[in-house]
């Protein structure tokens, strides 16, 4: 079956987004030029492995050829929501990228995903065999925005936990750092082995957690605040002579 090749040459737009609630989320990349606009669905990974490479390859552009590029910003112009509906022409399997001399363009190519491995030869290639494509060409400070852009997307997920780097799930989350730990212990509340700041955000984090603590004294011979007097018939009475 003869490919489709969506191709941009001056989009208006080049967006990552999402649908869905943290945690289950679904990721797309849309385009589009006036009334066209062209979504595909796409893996997070993808995104992120996306953006980053646009940003090395501009590096490098300037470094080899001396082209002047924006260096890299967190400066976002479009925060608005992907196009509805959306219709992914195809969930994205390979993606190519290049820089375009002439043009002074990058030039991002998105393949669908196939059965049998691709020949890297068909990427950025106008064969008439192979899988459906967009092929997207961005300015470098297009590029540098999309970058900026899918990150923020990327990061806007689930939060992750402090002790373990995971995203936190709404119904639970079983910290890999807490396995062989018995989890109906209590923790010593001795500064030795408690650190406050942890205790705070376990406080913050976990439903039911008490996180308030007291300090034990580190010398166990020095009497503590909540030790009870001393029974006054212990103590010795006066020597003879002795006046009180």
């Amino acid at each position: 079956m003869p490919r489709t090749i969506h191709e941009f040459r001056e989009p208006e737009r080049f967006v990552a987004g999402t649908v869905g609630q943290p945690g289950d989320r679904t990721f797309f990349l849309q385009v589009s030029t006036g009334a066209q606009i062209v979504s595909v669905q796409i893996e997070k990974q993808q995104v992120l492995i996306l953006a980053d490479r646009l940003g090395y390859l501009l590096d490098e552009v300037n470094r080899r050829f001396g082209t002047a590029v924006p260096p890299e910003t967190s400066v976002v112009a479009d925060n608005s929501p992907l196009t509805m509906p959306i219709d992914a022409e195809f969930h994205v399997g390979s993606m190519g990228l290049g820089w375009d001399a002439e043009a002074a363009a990058v030039v991002v190519e998105l393949l669908a995903v196939t059965e049998e491995p691709i020949d890297e030869a068909m990427i950025l290639d106008d064969s008439a065999e192979g899988p459906d494509t967009v092929r997207v060409f961005l300015t470098a400070p297009a590029a540098r925005e999309f970058s900026a852009r899918s990150m923020r997307v990327v990061a806007a997920g689930r939060p992750q936990c402090p002790l373990c780097q995971q995203p936190l799930d709404p119904a639970g989350h079983i910290c890999a750092r807490s396995n062989g730990y018995k989890r109906d212990g209590e923790f010593s509340r001795s500064l030795e082995f408690v650190d406050p700041e942890v205790l705070a955000i376990l406080g913050r984090l976990v439903p039911g957690f008490d996180a308030s603590f007291e300090v034990d004294n580190a010398d166990p011979d020095e009497p503590r605040s909540d030790d009870p007097a001393p029974d006054d018939e212990d103590e010795p009475g006066p020597e003879p002579g002795d006046r009180r």
